[in-house]
């Protein structure tokens, strides 16, 4: 099963995507991971990203899909993976999808979490405030719902036209929203 999850800061993705990994015994394919340890072991994707990164720029769409494809034809992924954080543009899922296409690989699904924009918000503040996260202020927390929205939400609509899209209830307890994931799948 070859899976792709998004949906909106704070909703859950990296819980989710953890409990579905083991669930279905599938990779879960962070590009935050990929590329950190990318840069770690210097190789010369890892080089290049460390370039974008330390000028606290995006890192660009190729070295992304560059990535993840090396990452997709190990031999671990050939029975299912999960993509999590990617993509995260129109163009990088043009990407991925002609970089997919060339390895013989289909998505089988994508599964959007939803939420209500103000519970996250809140759900996101009291994370901060709890496990003192710089990042989880309210100013902080509505500019990458903004950015989400403005740059990822276009995604939903890119699916929804392939027929792979499927909308799952992202609020609610942890075992209660991995049990909605499972039902619905393919």
């Amino acid at each position: 099963m070859k899976l792709l999850l998004m949906g909106p800061p704070g909703v859950g993705k990296g819980t989710q995507a953890e409990r579905i990994r083991e669930e279905l015994n599938i990779v879960h394919l962070s590009t935050g991971e990929i590329l950190r340890e990318e840069v770690k072991l210097q190789t010369n994707i890892g080089k290049e990203a460390i370039q974008y990164m330390d000028k606290g720029k995006l890192v660009s769409d190729q070295i992304l899909i560059e990535i993840v494809k090396e990452r997709i034809s190990k031999k671990d992924c050939h029975h299912g993976y999960l993509l999590d954080g990617f993509p995260r543009t129109l163009p990088q899922a043009e990407g991925l999808e002609i970089m997919m296409h060339s390895l013989n690989h289909n998505l089988d699904c994508v599964i959007s979490l939803i939420a209500n924009k103000d519970e996250l918000i809140e759900r996101l503040i009291k994370r901060g405030e709890e496990a003192g996260r710089s990042d989880d202020t309210s100013n902080i927390i509505r500019n990458r719902q903004n950015i989400y929205w403005a740059q990822t939400a276009p995604l939903i609509d890119f699916y929804h036209d392939k027929g792979l899209l499927i909308e799952v209830d992202g609020l609610g307890e942890i075992p209660e929203i991995t049990q909605r994931i499972i039902n619905v799948l393919p």
